[in-house]
């Protein structure tokens, strides 16, 4: 009898060492980090049960058993979640572009992302399909035409993306302005927010959603222009100002050619005063450079 006693000890004293030898330093720190956690958690469920006579000891006994137990198992279970996991998962979420109907119907979105400059999930509410595909309904031939170029602009996205975009089924029945499900949205899946329109973009800094704006990505990259630059515009209409005429570069930027109107259909050599830039676009001020 004793040497079977002996045995199994000593078997069980063998899983034991095995044991302790295949477990990673990491794995104990977090399994003792488990166990001090469900012993406190233990000692406190006990505090008012260690005071019942007789049965009090006991059961405070075996509930720190119990309680330590399942700290060691629930850490053993979450070992595999590593931080940077949770990093990868945080990171998953800020790649995701929320984007609004005027953006897609713009479509310069499809030329940001096939230049590599988009990454991520691109999100679409079901809200703004609904939208896009009642504009696309629309009696209206120019509404109408727009509505089917955002419809375009999706089917490449995510035919040139590998299925990049994403339909989205969150939505706010109580709310009926499209902007405001939008804000609801991006705060909600806590992603960025694409947008060309710039009144949303303001509001959405003020709530705090960080705001992707395809027209301040388009004045980054245009060309500047430097007060004393000199160049050649062709003044094509009167400015709001008196006196002034209005001219474009070939980029689109707005030029305010200051005395201008004399000008009106000619090409006349100017040098630039000074440069504004704002999210809707930007204007060169210049005054003619006509040498007598």
């Amino acid at each position: 009898m004793a040497a079977k006693i002996i045995e199994v000890l000593t078997g069980f004293i063998d899983k034991i060492e095995k044991w302790i030898q295949n477990v990673t330093m990491s794995e104990l720190i977090l399994g003792a980090a488990g166990l001090i956690l469900g012993l406190i958690v233990a000692n406190l469920v006990s505090i008012p049960i260690i005071k019942i006579q007789i049965i009090g000891l006991p059961f405070a006994v075996i509930i720190n058993i119990l309680f330590g137990l399942m700290g060691v198992i629930l850490s053993q279970r979450k070992k595999n979640e590593s931080i940077a996991d949770i990093f990868k998962e945080q990171s998953s979420s800020r790649n995701k572009k929320l984007v609004d109907t005027c953006t897609i119907i713009d479509g310069r979105i499809l030329d940001i992302f096939n230049a590599g400059f988009l990454e991520g999930e691109i999100v679409i509410p079901s809200y703004v399909l609904d939208e896009l595909r009642h504009i696309a309904d629309s009696a209206d031939g120019l509404r109408r035409a727009r509505g089917r170029r955002g419809l375009d602009i999706l089917n490449l996205l995510q035919k040139e993306g590998n299925n990049i975009v994403k339909i989205d089924e969150t939505d706010f029945p109580d709310i009926q302005e499209v902007d405001e499900k939008l804000l609801k949205t991006a705060q909600k899946l806590k992603c960025k927010l694409v947008t060309i329109d710039y009144n949303l973009t303001k509001v959405a800094a003020l709530k705090g959603i960080q705001v992707l704006n395809i027209n301040d990505l388009a004045n980054a990259v245009k060309p500047v222009a430097l007060p004393g630059e000199e160049m050649n515009i062709l003044v094509v209409k009167e400015g709001k100002e008196n006196g002034q005429g209005v001219g474009f570069l070939e980029d689109g930027t707005m030029i305010v050619v200051d005395g201008g109107k004399n000008y009106l259909g000619q090409t006349i050599p100017v040098m630039v005063t000074s440069v504004l830039q704002t999210s809707a676009g930007r204007m060169v001020f210049v005054k003619p450079n006509i040498k007598d």
